[in-house]
């Protein structure tokens, strides 16, 4: 199944990704869409059960106009989007989070940050060939150069491994940046105010303790 938005510059909006509130945040340019999806690998995926709502942290890697979430098979709502028909409505979410923005009064504190956010029927990925190409994309999406540098999934562990695919076609990007939004009134009272920047830090490798702890610390690592 190809995505319906899958030629042009946009994806087109739909009632569910048209914004009621701080409608100038919102993006459906595929480009910035992408770049959201690409710099992260944790998604939370949510859909309903018995009637009531499950979010569920995982790993996702995006492929093309495609979004991969890895899971376990005996994960319930994994196996019920194989066998739900046409599929099982779910919607992902990806978040980054740039700066805590800090205003002069308590109600116009706020969070710079970047979020996608994509409606659609989740499919589990049953062709093999396709379900390795999305583990790899996942492992890469983690570590860049990791997945040429470990074992593949053996049959067993493909066995117990689940591979959702969810195709980009409702699909929406929210951004906020700048500083804070502060009342006139409020700009001579005696408060700091301004933007705590936040960003990934990756620390210092750490061997695990086994026989091959000597190995070198491959150079994808050391450069991050």
């Amino acid at each position: 199944m190809t995505s319906s938005s899958s030629t042009g510059t946009t994806y087109s909006p739909t009632p569910r990704t048209t914004g009621t509130r701080a409608r100038d945040r919102f993006s459906y340019d595929r480009e910035l869409v992408h770049a959201i999806l690409d710099e992260g690998y944790l998604c939370h995926l949510a859909f309903v059960r018995d009637g009531a709502p499950v979010v569920l942290p995982t790993l996702y890697a995006r492929v093309g106009e495609r979004l991969y979430v890895h899971g376990s098979t005996g994960s319930r709502p994994l196996r019920d989007a194989g066998r739900a028909e046409p599929g099982m409505p779910v919607c992902v979410t990806v978040t980054h989070v740039d700066g805590l923005v800090l205003a002069k009064a308590a109600f116009h504190h706020s969070i710079n940050y970047r979020s996608v956010v994509a409606h659609g029927l989740a499919h589990q990925v049953t062709d093999h060939e396709e379900r390795l190409a999305a583990l790899d994309a996942i492992v890469e999406g983690v570590v860049p150069g990791r997945a040429d540098d470990s074992r593949r999934a053996n049959p067993k562990e493909l066995a117990a491994t689940a591979v959702v695919r969810l195709d980009l076609d409702e699909v929406s990007a929210k951004v906020r940046t700048g500083g804070p939004n502060d009342e006139p009134e409020d700009l001579e009272l005696p408060y700091w105010s301004g933007v705590l920047p936040v960003s990934l830090v990756y620390g210092t490798p750490i061997p695990a303790e086994e026989p091959a702890a000597d190995t070198p610390v491959p150079g994808y690592l050391t450069a991050r």
